[in-house]
């Protein structure tokens, strides 16, 4: 192994700020006994990653991989081949699934090892959620075909929170709603949302999805929905119906305009995305339920102590892979290759110029 590792980092108190910094040479990274060195493959990038940035601190994203003070590394989903290894349980030239940073290479130390996965224990992130630490080795990984390789980093992170939240509705019994209302509905985890809640019919309640004028005719097109307008439309829907809303986009302007369009109809309202991360937060003060925000590891942990692990991952991938069946006709895969592409997707996303049927794999 020759060369630099690499990371790009953002600064935490302004996003568009980013810079990509030169580590030392794989060869020259100490590992002590137990520890692996993963070369990075190839990671997706979503909207999903700018909803880790801008809540990093609130959420405590930007803890799994640490940069120079004031600056963050972005965690994404992908693929990594372990290049090093101190491991006795895992073997160089072995490939992994799971949370990575936007980075060349990452030192791991495997805990709790399985045949089909580990914890990530490294001491930055044993106190961190095993939701996010625990990889898959691929070698025995069974839960999605290697059709699906360049899909599962796009979708399959998202897909879990759809799924947690669709769980938890129901769970929930919907808090008593006929309609649920999900706000930037061309979002990958909006309509991974939507589709669990489509599976439902006719029991569970109507499905709504309000999107830009751009997006209309995508998100019709998926077959999700049992309606889908423009924002400028929240006014037509029906006002006397028990609603629910769930809010994937973090436009409080639009957000407020559900409540009060609402009033005390709108029973649930629960905050999961921040794809419109620059737009201004709702006001306090509104009518109807009061927002709040969805974490689904919490609801994950409920499930896995009810289900036991084995039988929440049966069940998640069970939903996963009819998911992906229908998503792998949705959305189209776009590589980038190198630090300037790189770059800019972020750039991109980072300003909302998102083509929701595109799905980014990048790699250094």
């Amino acid at each position: 192994m020759t060369g630099t590792t690499q990371d790009f980092i953002v600064n935490r108190a302004d996003l568009s700020r980013t810079k990509w910094v030169s580590g030392p040479a794989p060869d020259d990274i100490a590992l002590d006994k137990g520890q692996i060195l993963a070369e990075i493959e190839k990671f997706a990038f979503t909207a999903n990653n700018i909803t880790y940035a801008v809540a990093g601190d609130m959420l405590n994203y930007w803890s799994f991989f640490p940069a120079e003070a004031g600056w963050g590394r972005i965690p994404v989903w992908g693929y990594a081949t372990v290049v090093r290894s101190r491991s006795s349980e895992i073997a160089e030239g072995e490939r992994l699934y799971g949370y990575f940073p936007m980075s060349s290479h990452l030192v791991m130390q495997p805990e709790k090892v399985t045949p089909g996965s580990f914890l990530d224990l490294y001491k930055q992130r044993r106190e961190l959620h095993p939701v996010y630490n625990t990889y898959t080795r691929l070698k025995s990984d069974k839960a999605s075909p290697p059709a699906l390789d360049d899909l599962r980093p796009i979708l399959n992170p998202l897909y879990t929170t759809s799924f947690l939240i669709d769980d938890w509705l129901a769970d929930n019994e919907f808090f008593g709603a006929t309609q649920a209302v999900l706000l930037s509905a061309s979002s990958k985890t909006g309509f991974g949302l939507a589709f669990g809640l489509s599976q439902r019919r006719p029991q569970g309640p109507t499905v709504v999805g309000l999107t830009s004028p751009g997006n209309v005719e995508f998100v019709k097109s998926l077959g999700c929905y049992d309606t889908v307008l423009s924002y400028d439309k929240i006014a037509t829907l029906d006002a006397g119906q028990p609603t629910l809303v769930v809010d994937f986009a973090g436009d409080g302007d639009v957000l407020a305009a559900v409540h009060r369009h609402f009033g005390d109809k709108l029973v649930e309202s629960t905050q999961v995305g921040l794809s419109h991360w620059d737009a201004p937060r709702p006001p306090s003060g509104l009518p109807g339920a009061k927002p709040h925000l969805f974490f689904a590891p919490d609801q994950a942990r409920k499930r896995m102590e009810e289900w036991g692990k084995d039988g929440f991952d049966a069940k998640l991938g069970e939903s996963w892979r009819a998911f992906a069946a229908k998503a792998a006709t949705w959305v189209s895969i776009e590589h980038g290759k190198g630090p300037d592409a790189i770059s800019r997707v972020y750039a991109e996303m980072l300003a909302g110029r998102i083509n929701p049927a595109a799905g980014n794999i990048l790699s250094l």
